[in-house]
């Protein structure tokens, strides 16, 4: 991963890079905003904190393609937080491409600890919100976080993802928005549930990849997303990778400093 992440340096882009004026607005404005003031931080920021301190134990059931860190299925909530949770900023980042683009209907793939999930709760709580996780436990931890922070749009959805997504997906009455994907690390997942959300997709939705060179796999499923032919602008920011169906775009893949 760090020869990839070199390669990414040497080829990595910013604002000077982008040619489509869709893009270089959305880089400038949000991707790379540097001043970010949100009331909700702070409460996220705290529980965050009290996350990473807590040495309650829970068991795990991975349905994906496990953890790197720890292969034990006791873990502690503080280990999770550590290891699984995506950083602050991206949490920001989530939270600021939320507000940009007011999606109705989100799905989450993956829900941890549910911190992720209220970043996208939080910018745009008249959505609706819908996160999946394969481990009741982990569910259990992130329903009471949800509680604790009023956050009163999610629905978690317990259970395989490979079963429980294609079957919500055809109860859905709208199109779907936004969609993040941090479940199963492996490539025949990954291309599968980016299938499957392919039909209730539309114009303006925004897809987003977590560790996209996490492994081999997760790399071969992100090269074989960005030539889809549904799929018309790509960017690449080395720990998340976000898909635009834009017709109106032409087909380009930007790799981007973050």
């Amino acid at each position: 991963m760090i020869a990839a992440y070199l390669k990414y340096l040497l080829r990595s882009g910013n604002e000077h890079a982008i040619h489509s004026p869709f893009l270089f607005d959305l880089y400038t404005q949000v991707i790379a905003a540097k001043k970010d003031a949100n009331p909700d931080y702070a409460a996220l920021k705290k529980l965050r904190k009290e996350l990473l301190a807590s040495d309650e134990q829970i068991n795990i059931l991975d349905l994906g393609a496990g953890s790197r860190i720890n292969k034990s299925n006791l873990r502690k909530i503080g280990t999770i937080a550590k290891n699984a949770e995506k950083p602050e900023k991206f949490g920001k980042l989530f939270n600021r491409l939320v507000q940009r683009f007011q999606p109705e209907t989100m799905l989450e793939l993956g829900t941890s600890l549910g911190l992720t999930t209220l970043y996208l709760s939080k910018a745009k709580p008249d959505a609706r919100i819908m996160t999946f996780e394969g481990c009741p436990s982990t569910a259990d931890i992130a329903q009471q976080n949800f509680k604790k922070l009023h956050a009163d749009n999610i629905e978690v959805i317990v259970g395989n993802i490979d079963h429980t997504l294609p079957e919500t997906l055809a109860k859905l009455s709208a199109k779907l928005d936004f969609a993040y994907f941090d479940a199963n690390h492996r490539y025949e997942p990954t291309v599968r549930y980016f299938e499957d959300c392919l039909p209730y997709m539309h114009n303006d939705s925004v897809f987003i990849f977590d560790d996209i060179y996490w492994s081999d796999e997760m790399t071969q499923a992100w090269e074989y997303i960005k030539k889809h032919p549904q799929v018309t602008l790509t960017v690449d920011l080395f720990w998340i990778g976000l898909v635009f169906f834009r017709k109106e775009q032409v087909k380009e893949h930007f790799t981007l400093r973050f």
